[in-house]
């Protein structure tokens, strides 16, 4: 089936900031009095705070993994944000999949804000049909809400029509949940077993990668 719809994730996707999100969740663990290596953290990437914090600390409470997950904003918004650039080609990407009519959808676990800054850094915000963000679901990836949630904002389409692209397990698992076909990326730094493994049906090192095979690739037209 042509798919009439791209799901995009975003951090490690679209823009280069993982590694920054597992800083600021460094700094946010140590001044909360957790230490975690930056390895153990990266492999929750991707998840959002009410995901992350209980994988890494069973035992907190809510209001616990609400100030973890205060501090990381916080952090992440002062000393993160502004150096974070997009990757080459994600522009490109999207104007080519909005180019062939296809509807170009951000669903990130990110805060809205996030997600605003975002869509202006890249500069798609005539290209893009819809988003989703963290605040507009009660459950982050790798629950299903958030690309469940993106589809409600184009319906009528089955999820067989869409296509979500994602950097982490965690996009490959929630898309798999709502039945949506996904492609894996690397560029968010997990390794090929672990996107194929969650459900990835085709993997690429990045999005240049991809647009420089997008005619052979899921994306295009049958």
């Amino acid at each position: 089936m042509t798919p009439q719809a791209i799901l995009f994730d975003i951090d490690g996707t679209l823009v280069d900031s993982n590694d920054a999100h597992i800083l600021a969740w460094e700094r946010a663990f140590a001044e909360a009095g957790y230490g975690f290596d930056r390895q153990t953290i990266h492999d929750q990437i991707g998840k959002g705070t009410d995901m992350l914090v209980p994988t890494l600390l069973p035992d907190s409470d809510e209001a616990e993994q609400t100030a973890l997950g205060e501090a990381h904003g916080r952090i992440f918004k002062a000393d993160y944000l502004d150096a974070v650039r997009p990757f080459p080609g994600a522009r490109d990407l999207i104007a080519r999949v909005h180019g062939d009519g296809r509807r170009a959808v951000l669903a990130s676990s990110a805060s809205k804000a996030e997600l605003d800054h975002y869509i202006g850094l890249i500069g798609v915000r005539d290209l893009i049909d819809a988003g989703t963000s963290a605040d507009d679901v009660e459950r982050t990836k790798p629950a299903p809400d958030i690309f469940a949630t993106a589809l409600d904002r184009i319906a009528p389409l089955s999820p067989d029509a869409a296509i979500v692209l994602g950097d982490t397990p965690y996009d490959m698992e929630a898309a798999r949940r709502c039945g949506i076909p996904a492609i894996g990326l690397r560029s968010g730094g997990f390794t090929d077993a672990a996107l194929a493994g969650a459900g990835a049906m085709a993997i690429y090192d990045d999005v240049a990668a991809l647009l420089a095979d997008y005619d052979e690739s899921p994306l295009a037209a049958r």
